[in-house]
This record gives structure tokens, sequence and C-alpha cells, in this order.
């Protein structure tokens, strides 16, 4: 329990998916300047994310290892990955037609999103175990949302303050990117004084 509690918050915090492993830079800049729209970018990255690693773990431990054809992870994760997008999306449109808009309109963005598939591996690289490597994913899920969360709250109050002419637009996205990531660095230490561990 105390390890599983050690990987979801350093997941979180300290080894955030896009503000320290500069993971899914692309929705984080792209959909963070509303926050509703952030955080529904956010939940359907933490679903896709956990169920990914649900799924991808036992597809590199029962088939590709099993077969000595781990060269081809890259290629069955990607794929594997958008599929679970493409169901995921019909169930949506099919069962709850009210989510589509908040939540069914960011899945197509997500299928090449290499945050999930950079966890997805990690979890293998890492040794983690099935249970581990689904709280993995859920805490990679839960920071992106952290990020996205801090990120879209910054980018709504920039709009409503003077800037300088030069800063406008992405230099001034960017700025507060390199600022956000950096509120992480008071995280560094929680790991160790709650866990009393560094690393796994």
């Amino acid at each position: 329990m105390k390890e599983i509690l050690f990987i979801v918050i350093t997941a979180c915090l300290t080894n955030n998916v896009v503000l320290v492993k500069f993971l899914g830079v692309c929705p984080f800049l792209g959909v963070s300047n509303r926050l509703g729209k952030a955080m529904s970018m956010a939940a359907s990255v933490t679903v896709v994310m956990v169920l990914s690693a649900a799924v991808t773990w036992p597809l590199q431990h029962l088939v590709l290892e099993r077969f000595g054809i781990e060269y081809m992870q890259t290629a069955l994760f990607l794929f594997t990955i958008g599929a679970l997008v493409q169901i995921l999306e019909a169930l949506v449109k099919r069962f709850r037609p009210a989510l589509e808009e908040g939540f069914g309109q960011y899945l197509p963005l997500i299928a090449g999103n290499c945050a999930i598939l950079g966890v997805c591996t990690a979890n293998i690289y890492d040794g983690y175990t099935y249970i581990m490597s689904v709280m993995n994913a859920l805490g990679s899920g839960l920071g992106f949302g952290i990020a996205m969360f801090m990120f879209s709250g910054i980018r709504e109050r920039i709009e409503h303050n003077d800037i300088p002419e030069s800063f406008k637009g992405l230099p001034i996205t960017l700025i507060s990117a390199a600022i956000v990531s950096l509120t992480l660095v008071g995280f560094t230490g929680l790991a160790y004084g709650l866990f009393g561990m560094e690393t796994l």
C-alpha cells in the first residue's frame, strides 16, 4: 500500500507527465485557454491513460515477451491506444450522448497524445506490476489534470492583464508554462518526507 501511494503521489507531482517529463505538451498548450475545456481534456486523458495501462501491461507480458517480439511494442501500444479511443468514443455516443459535448469531442485528440504512450512504456521499463502500472497511470492522469487546472487558471488571468506587445501570444504562454513547472520543484522532498524513499 505504501508503494502504491508513493507511485500515485510522485506521478501527480514530482514526476508530473507534462511539467517534468514534457509529454503531452500539445494539449497542455492548445486546450488550456479555458478551464472547462482543460478539465474535460484532463478527464478524457485520465480515463484513456488508465485503460491503456490496464490493457498494454498484459499485452507486453503475455504476447510480446512470450513470443519474443518486444520490438513491436511501440506499434502494438499505439494500435491499442487508438482502438481504446475508438471504442470509448462509440460507447459515449451510444450510451451517453450528453457527455459527448464535454468529454467525447476530445477523444480523437487523445489517440495521438504522447503522454499516454509514454506512461504505458514507462510502466514496462520501470518494472511495475499490473496494479502499480494502473496506479501510475491514474497518478499521471491526475497530474495531467493538475497541470491543466493550474495553467488554464493562469492563462485566463493573463488575458485580463496588460502584457507588453512582444510577449503577447505564444511567448507569454511559454513563460507561464515554465513558471508553473517550477512550482513542482517544491514537492521534490515530499516523497522522501512522507515515505522515506526517493525512488521505488
